[in-house]
Order: structure tokens, then sequence, then C-alpha cells
């Protein structure tokens, strides 16, 4: 069966990029259905720009451009929520406005979803580029860090494990059904929005992965999220600074995800929500230690004893985190 596709891109003031990224979707080996434009308040010209770009690409195919305009700004989450609700193919391509597609993106990542019925999100790995297009030389993956064993569980149908360790799901290398949209939206603020379709994905289906870069990911200094390598120095600083409301808040993410997933019945498994439920435990734990650092030290190498700081964050980075970490106000 032939699956149809929606590219969502939402832009904000993305004018010194748009372009490269437009002309890309344009010199994909199989073009998209649709393309839903969302822009968040931009005053540049890079709608525009888009625009301009995309008449070429309908003047290849019958493309479909639709272009929503937001005033007063939704903010980068809901706006994907807005882009996606508009989407009407059968797949769903997450686009950012700063990056380029490689050119056969689609058509790899469609193949899969056309091979497996059963496949509701895949992502890809990433080559990194500057803001002048220069290679970096160096991947996604290896910038924030992922395990083999995180990429085996992912393969093996255990993403849910791997995420609910962390998110390891660029949105700007996400492809989904919009089925998916039936149990993800609406989006909540708390969760940014591929994390958040990650996480719902593989409660309720198959999450893959493709490990080879379908796309090149610019960094530079106005980048929403981005994906830099943590240096030695910078885990330092983070392990010694002063514990915030975080863990609160990460907190408070797992109790909305829990939440949803009960809303669905036997669509999640029980065994996907007692990790929840267990992920949630531990948060919560983590969120209550005491201030005083010589008070961490039991409750902190209790948890650890029980594997839950494997099993639901980075092991011994977090352990020394929840250690180090000042007591705050």
């Amino acid at each position: 069966m032939k699956l149809s596709v929606s590219v969502a891109l939402c832009t904000h003031n993305g004018a010194r990029f748009i372009l490269d990224q437009v002309n890309s979707i344009c010199q994909q080996s199989i073009l998209p259905r649709q393309m839903v434009i969302s822009d968040d308040a931009s005053n540049d010209t890079c709608v525009e720009i888009a625009e301009s770009a995309i008449a070429k690409l309908q003047s290849q195919s019958a493309v479909q451009v639709q272009i929503l305009r937001n005033n007063p700004s939704l903010k980068v989450v809901k706006n994907f929520e807005q882009a996606v609700s508009a989407c009407t193919g059968d797949l769903i391509a997450l686009c950012d406005q700063d990056d380029a597609w490689h050119p056969d993106r689609l058509e790899r990542m469609v193949a899969e979803f056309e091979r497996r019925p059963d496949l509701l999100l895949l992502h890809s790995n990433a080559r990194l580029i500057d803001a002048q297009g220069k290679d970096l030389s160096e991947s996604l993956f290896e910038a924030i860090e992922v395990q083999p064993f995180e990429l085996a569980w992912i393969h093996s149908g255990r993403a849910i494990d791997t995420l609910l360790r962390r998110n390891v799901v660029t949105g700007a290398t996400t492809v989904f059904r919009r089925s998916l949209l039936q149990y993800a939206l609406p989006f909540p603020r708390e969760w940014l929005h591929d994390e958040w379709l990650a996480m719902v994905a593989a409660s309720v289906g198959r999450v893959d992965v493709l490990e080879a870069p379908l796309i090149d990911y610019r960094q530079h200094a106005a980048n929403q999220v981005g994906a830099r390598r943590e240096t030695l120095l910078g885990k330092m600083q983070k392990a010694l600074s002063t514990r915030d409301h975080t863990l609160a808040a990460r907190a408070v993410r797992v109790e909305i995800l829990l939440a949803r997933l009960l809303q669905f019945g036997d669509a999640v498994s029980p065994d996907t929500i007692a990790k929840v439920r267990k992920k949630l435990a531990h948060q919560r734990f983590r969120a209550s230690l005491p201030q005083r650092r010589a008070a961490r030290w039991l409750p902190v190498l209790g948890e650890l004893v029980t594997g839950r700081y494997n099993q639901f964050g980075r092991g011994l980075h977090c352990v020394a985190r929840d250690l180090l970490e000042s007591g705050g106000g």
C-alpha cells in the first residue's frame, strides 16, 4: 500500500535558513502530498521565502500547501500540535525550519512503514552542521551519547525501556503514522512535542530507529533545543549546581503520562503501566531528597541498590548529581 506523507513545518523568524530546508524537501526522491507551515508570530520574511520556494514543489506535483499564522505566539509545543492536527497524510514528517533533509530521507522512512504495518513511529540519526552548513564531524547520536544497548532495545521492541531512561528521539528526524494522534493529542505543555509523541507511541505501538543520518541538523546560537555534546567540565558543573525544581517538574511530567495512558485501556500493556508507575516513584523519590547533602547518602544508596537509577536514568551520572548538588532555597 502506497502511503501519503504530510510535512509539518513549524517556523518562527526563520528567514536565515528556511530556503535550504524547503529546497531539500523539494529535492526528495519521493515528494510529500501535503505541506503544512505553521508560523508562530514571525516578524521576518520566512513565510514568504517558504511560499516562493514551495511554488517550485507545486509545479512538480500536486502537493497541497496550507499556511497557518499565529498571533499571538503559541510557542513550540502548541505550534507543532497545530501543524500536525492540520495534516491529512497517512504519515506525518516533523520538520524544523533550519535543517536540511538528505534526498532519500522520505523514501527510506516511508519504505519502512510500508513494509511494517505495526510500526507507529520512526526516527533516525542526523549529521550535525554549523550555521554555515559545515560538517561538524559528529552525528546526533554521538553528541547525545546514545548507547548501543539503547538502540538495541529500540530495535527489539523495547523502545519504552530506552525512553523511560531518557529521550533519544529528536523531532526533526521523526516520521509517524497519523493514527498516533488519536492517543497523543492534545500535547501537554509540560512535555516537548517529540518526547511526548515518542513516549506515547512506544506505549501503544512499535517505535524503531534508522541509525543512518538522514538529515543535516543545524547547530547555531538560536537553536530551540540543539544537540551539543556535554563536556566533562559541564557535567561536573551540573553535578555541583544548586538543586532546583527540575526534578519535581519531571515527576509532574510522568504523572501526566500515566494519567493519559490509563485512559487507553487495553491499548497499553499492564507491564508498561507498571514501568511508568515505577518511573514516577523514582522521580518523586529524587525530587523529595533532603536539601542537606549529608542526609541524602543513605536514601540515594538505597535507591541505587533497587536498580531504579539504571532503569530510569543514566545510572551513576544521576547518583552523582543527587549526592553532589547543593541545597538551594
